[in-house]
């Protein structure tokens, strides 16, 4: 979590209090309106004795670095408590950008939030404590159905920040598993698993940039006489483009070479190629499209992959934070056991991140 100051050139806070009193809202200004687009993190920290829920003020305005100033107002979020002494993270949009105006000086003040402290989570099979604010996203978690031969295709997958802060050099363990199952055959088996594990750097650009440098596992889980084990070392960077009204683009290349035996997959790199590049465009709270293309143009083989998805809260406020999900491949490998077989598939499910 980073440590925010509030300095005269540095943040504003909104004349609207918290909900909760013992709250304090801290928010670090982007640089400009346009960076603005991308969405603003607020602070709430919990200067009282008690959890309490992490409600800030429904409008924030502040000065961005560049001397416009701004209005946020706050995103639909899921609630959240915070616990005494720790703080939340809330998402707020911008609203309107009035005429661009030098910050007034403002006595300077500090605000060093301690060490994050540990988080507790109770459930039927009792307490356990960790540093869950460090667990993130990382590819869409979903499951998709289609027909015939296409069956189900379940994915879970997340990043967990080892090292680092969130807005500087950190050294992250993601994990991704997805499972390919028949429903159309009897008793309906998985009939093939996708083991991902990964270990890599990110480095922060600029607030619209990141490169990342790391290593990764591909299995299918298999024993010695079907054993399919893919190892590469990867370079890539991911850019987004504020479009207005809400709309954004991200566009995310990335190149690897093969390292260690491959099992009985001598030849993936054929069909798997050295590059891929992924495209977005979509719109916050709105609808999203990805598309994600791989190849090798030596042996003209590859793959393509697309997801849409939309969010069910936008069709009635009522519904969780989860998406309408349409998946779609085409090529070679969608499955790691069929690296080399080519098939096409349409699938539409229900994702929980995107």
């Amino acid at each position: 979590m980073r440590i925010l100051s509030l300095t005269a050139g540095a943040a504003m806070l909104a004349l609207a209090a918290p909900a909760a009193a013992q709250l304090r809202p801290l928010v670090e200004p982007p640089a400009s309106a346009e960076a603005a687009q991308q969405g603003v993190d607020v602070f709430l920290l919990n200067e009282g004795s008690a959890p309490v829920p992490a409600q800030g003020p429904a409008e924030i305005e502040t000065v961005a670095k560049d001397g416009t100033r701004l209005r946020l107002i706050v995103a639909p979020d899921e609630v959240l408590t915070v616990q005494p002494g720790a703080f939340a993270r809330l998402h707020y949009r911008l609203a309107a950008a009035a005429p661009a105006q030098a910050p007034q000086p403002i006595e300077v003040a500090q605000a060093a939030p301690p060490s994050p402290s540990e988080q507790d989570v109770a459930d039927s099979s009792g307490t356990s404590s960790g540093f869950f604010d460090r667990f993130r996203p990382h590819e869409p978690i979903y499951g998709a159905f289609g027909l015939n031969d296409a069956g189900g295709k379940l994915q879970l997958s997340f990043a967990f920040r080892a090292l680092g802060h969130e807005d500087g050099p950190s050294l992250n363990f993601a994990y991704t598993q997805t499972m390919f199952w028949a429903l159309d055959k009897p008793s309906g088996p998985f009939r093939a698993t996708n083991y991902s594990p990964e270990l890599f750097v990110d480095l922060p650009i600029d607030p619209t940039a990141t490169a990342g440098l790391g290593y990764r596992h591909d299995s299918n889980g298999l024993g010695t006489s079907g054993s399919i084990d893919v190892n590469r070392v990867f370079a890539r960077v991911s850019k987004s483009f504020a479009l207005g009204d809400g709309w954004s683009a991200e566009l995310a290349p990335e190149a690897w070479f093969y390292v260690g035996r491959q099992g009985i997959a001598s030849d993936l790199d054929r069909y798997w190629g050295f590059t891929s590049l992924t495209a977005s465009i979509g719109q916050q709270d709105g609808i999203k499209l990805s598309v994600t293309g791989r190849g090798n143009p030596g042996t003209g083989k590859g793959a393509a992959e697309a997801f849409l998805s939309y969010p069910l809260a936008a069709i009635w406020s009522g519904l969780p934070h989860i998406y309408l999900f349409g998946q779609a491949f085409t090529g070679y490998g969608e499955a790691l056991s069929d690296y080399n077989r080519r098939a096409s598939h349409a699938r539409l499910g229900i994702a929980f991140t995107r």
